[in-house]
């Protein structure tokens, strides 16, 4: 056999011929071993590549188009008579129906059930915000305009636009739309309670949240697991608030968590449950090439445009305020509404290194995704701030995290800002422009954007959810051993 594979060393010596074999086997081996250990370049993105001229960001021109087009509402046939039972047989189908597939190599798309609502809690919203969207005089009492925050959390619009789009227009594989309950492993619930909050009176809003909660608590899925496994987009931490103690179990995709419970009540939010997502920036993207323009001209060391007087753990931006005022090459400014106002800063996040990002009423705030996306290096300064995608993206190679305690020393923040050299400054704006895409909603939902990162958030969390499920449901209900990871009574995240 061997003579036949390799003619050349029949006719050599008996050890020479083993010597050879051992070298070629030798030289095979290292080649195989180099080739497992050596970094694997990134799997190109299967989905198919979108159009850029057919691919917008814009949250008022996705919804002109979304809303000017017709929609068939999916069929919704009616839950099974024993969904436990249907789901059940679903399950042992997938587990049991191949062998080979019973744990396959690639994670399979998560299954997304949306609710057809009612369209008052959707569609109606949507048309009520577009007709209205252009009244600039309409200001929250701390004076920022109503609109600007809508679309700056508007995470409940481009999510469910996505899943309800056809799939032949759809370039997320890892999420598809199930028509059937008992084949969902998610569902979702489309109801826009931010629009609703900000544009309706505040007892019409209110009716409309109980209204809401009703005909969502009546569901025979959300009976069965009692919402462990409902998506509930409640993205502003004023939204659905007279309502939230009775949907605390749910999946609830929010901008931030509040420890200090001025916001959520203990244990209504945790991160084994929840999802955090990014608010829509309010800046445009400054991409390679307006990056590569800007580049000389980042002058300013730090730059802040903002309110400059906030509550609770936003009482620090005074103290800052105080420390960096007078410095030649910090830029510390009170904000203003409008359109004048976000030129103002987005022409300031260009020509800055670092944007500083303070805690305001709550832990977070859209400055910190509108530095992201302007190529200025975050140095982010709020001790209980949870982050977008935390486990997939390391926030490390883009922003700078600083201890509130430090911040306020004197000449402490300017001495360490000063101190961090040109290499690394160089690195993290080159980051910053890869991860830029990880913060832009669009329509299409693209491969690694938010809506992508949410699904996949969300598919992590999927075996903890059903081992709830399933404990809820045999648990004697009189058991001291009925506590689960609902007791926890708030986030101990702490700053290193």
């Amino acid at each position: 056999m061997a003579g036949k594979q390799f003619p050349s060393l029949a006719h050599g010596r008996p050890g020479s011929s083993r010597c050879l074999l051992a070298v070629g086997a030798l030289l095979v081996f290292s080649a195989v071993y180099f080739l497992l250990l050596s970094p694997s370049p990134p799997r190109p993105i299967t989905s198919p590549p979108s159009n850029p001229s057919t691919t917008t960001t814009s949250f008022v021109a996705s919804l002109d188009s979304f809303l000017d087009s017709p929609h068939r509402p999916a069929a919704s046939p009616a839950a099974p008579g024993d969904l436990n039972a249907a789901i059940r047989r679903a399950e042992e189908a997938r587990l049991y129906g191949d062998p080979r597939g019973a744990w396959p190599s690639a994670p399979a798309p998560l299954r997304v059930y949306v609710y057809e609502m009612p369209r008052k809690f959707t569609y109606d919203l949507l048309r009520l915000f577009r007709d209205s969207y252009r009244d600039t005089t309409n200001l929250t009492s701390n004076g920022s305009p109503v609109h600007r925050l809508i679309e700056q959390h508007s995470i409940d619009y481009w999510l469910w636009a996505d899943l309800i789009a056809p799939e032949s227009q759809r370039l997320l594989k890892n999420v598809i739309r199930v028509e059937r309950q008992e084949e969902a492993d998610i569902f979702y619930v489309p109801f826009f309670t931010t629009i609703s909050y900000f544009l309706l009176e505040k007892q019409e809003c209110k009716a409309l949240y109980r209204e809401a909660l009703k005909w969502v608590t009546d569901q025979p899925a959300w009976q069965r697991s009692e919402g462990r496994d409902h998506v509930i987009p409640v993205h502003h931490p004023w939204s659905f608030k007279s309502v939230r103690r009775f949907v605390k179990k749910a999946i609830w995709l929010l901008p931030d968590m509040d420890s200090t419970g001025n916001w959520y009540k203990p244990g209504q939010v945790y991160l084994e449950k929840d999802v955090i997502l990014p608010y829509v920036p309010n800046v445009d993207l400054c991409d390679y090439k307006c990056v590569s323009e800007t580049q000389s001209k980042r002058s300013t060391l730090l730059f802040f445009r903002g309110r400059l007087k906030r509550n609770a753990g936003g009482k620090i931006r005074s103290k800052l305020v105080t420390e960096l005022q007078n410095i030649e090459d910090i830029i510390i400014e009170e904000g203003s509404a409008g359109a004048k106002g976000k030129v103002a800063a987005q022409t300031g996040m260009r020509k800055s290194l670092f944007c500083l990002n303070p805690a305001g009423d709550t832990p977070s705030s859209a400055r910190l995704f509108d530095a992201i996306v302007s190529g200025c290096i975050p140095v982010i300064i709020s001790d209980e701030l949870e982050l977008p995608f935390e486990g997939i993206l390391d926030y490390s190679k883009i922003a700078l995290f600083v201890s509130s305690t430090d911040a306020v020393q004197p000449g402490w923040l300017v001495k360490y800002l000063r101190g961090i050299d040109g290499k690394r400054v160089r690195e993290m704006q080159s980051n910053l422009l890869k991860y830029s895409r990880h913060f832009l909603y669009s329509s299409p939902a693209q491969p690694l954007g938010p809506e992508d990162l949410t699904w996949r958030m969300i598919a992590g969390k999927l075996v903890n959810i059903k081992v709830h499920i399933q404990r809820s449901r045999r648990v004697v209900r009189e058991s001291r051993s009925v506590c689960t990871c609902e007791c926890r009574v708030g986030n101990t995240t702490r700053m290193l």
